[in-house]
């Protein structure tokens, strides 16, 4: 099953990063540089979501005070799925824009280690960080666009705010992979149509690598770890989706 693969290869991305120091500290410089600043404003959204739930319920100020509640409840819920949604995105757009070169480098080792990439196009720093730039731009955009119907759909009563995180994950999880495959299949030639299209031929695949990170990536200083990890697995994912062996290879025997 397609899911259960996915998730196989983020475990194997995971173990392959924590058993390479060079890759961890590869994927975790800019990724810790990132979760400072994105640390502060979670922070700050916490403090205020009392009064941003209040400002979006106005109807409510005559409420009994348990319906009253409940629409503020609703309204909080609805708020923190949609940012969560946008700010897990955006911090991947950012990191891998702040430190592309990083992330091109652990996806070249990576694939090296299994074999090599026939004619695979190796960017300059330049280019590497202007790609990252452009499609973390195109990602944030669509980010902010699925985070208006998960913000209303965290209004539906009673499975409205359940149903909004859920769909905020698979969201998400998708533009995640996106954006995490870049390095290895721009390497392979691939633009950012393409990794679409690509990506959809296999969702629950797609899911199953891109669900974990998006979790993992929403706790704070977690995702230090966590995007060389879903970075290293993106890479098999692109791997696995173009055809081609995701195993390590043994070396020839001599006879």
């Amino acid at each position: 099953m397609d899911l259960v693969l996915g998730l196989r290869l983020f475990v194997r991305g995971a173990v392959t990063v924590l058993r390479t120091p060079r890759l961890l500290l590869l994927g975790a410089i800019p990724a810790l540089i990132v979760s400072v600043l994105y640390f502060g404003a979670l922070g700050t959204l916490v403090v205020w979501l009392p009064d941003i739930a209040a400002a979006l319920t106005p109807f409510a100020d005559g409420w009994s005070e348990a319906l009253r509640t409940g629409a503020r409840l609703a309204a909080g819920a609805a708020v923190v799925a949609a940012a969560a949604a946008v700010a897990v995105v955006t911090f991947v757009a950012v990191t891998l824009a702040v430190g592309g070169p990083f992330y091109e480098k652990l996806a070249e080792i990576v694939d090296e280690g299994i074999s090599p990439v026939p004619g695979a196009v190796e960017p300059s720093w330049v280019r590497s960080v202007a790609r990252g730039v452009r499609d973390g731009l195109l990602l944030i955009g669509l980010s902010v666009l699925a985070a208006i119907p998960l913000f209303v759909l965290g209004f539906v009563p009673v499975v409205g705010p359940v149903l909004a995180p859920v769909a905020a994950a698979l969201v998400g999880g998708r533009l995640l992979m996106i954006e995490l495959t870049a390095p290895a299949l721009q390497r392979r030639g691939l633009d950012f149509g393409a990794r679409r299209r690509l990506l959809r031929t296999r969702r629950l695949a797609t899911w199953g690598v891109g669900i974990p990170t998006y979790l993992l990536a929403a706790i704070p200083f977690v995702a230090v770890l966590a995007i060389p990890a879903a970075s290293a697995a993106a890479t098999l994912l692109a791997r696995e989706l173009r055809g081609e062996p995701t195993d390590q290879e043994r070396p020839a025997s001599v006879t």
